[in-house]
């Protein structure tokens, strides 16, 4: 099935248009729970300092990807703690920092 580009993840493959949407949708159910409370605190803030909600979602889904990374390739436990760090940093991304 073709993906229409204007959805909020843009990927290179059909399967990583999936797989971003996916993470997009566990943000979005995050912020729906309150849970964790810092992924709303993390969206009201980055919109506050002009952020689209759309960036604002993909800065949070890039600090999500980092915790599904570790449970996928290293398997590592998720880590709520490391999750919440890498939400009050950004919009610096995790993965460009070093660790």
């Amino acid at each position: 099935m073709k993906k229409d580009k204007g959805q909020i993840v843009q990927a290179e493959t059909e399967n990583g248009q999936l797989v971003g949407e996916a993470i997009v949708e566990v943000v979005e159910n995050q912020l729906a729970d309150n849970n964790p409370p810092e992924t709303k605190q993390t969206l009201d803030r980055l919109m506050k300092t002009g952020e689209s909600r759309e960036n604002a979602i993909r800065y949070i889904a890039g600090a999500l990807s980092v915790e599904i990374f570790g449970a996928l390739k290293q398997q590592e436990s998720y880590n709520n703690e490391r999750y919440v760090n890498n939400l009050k940093a950004l919009p610096a991304l995790p993965y460009d920092q070093n660790w």
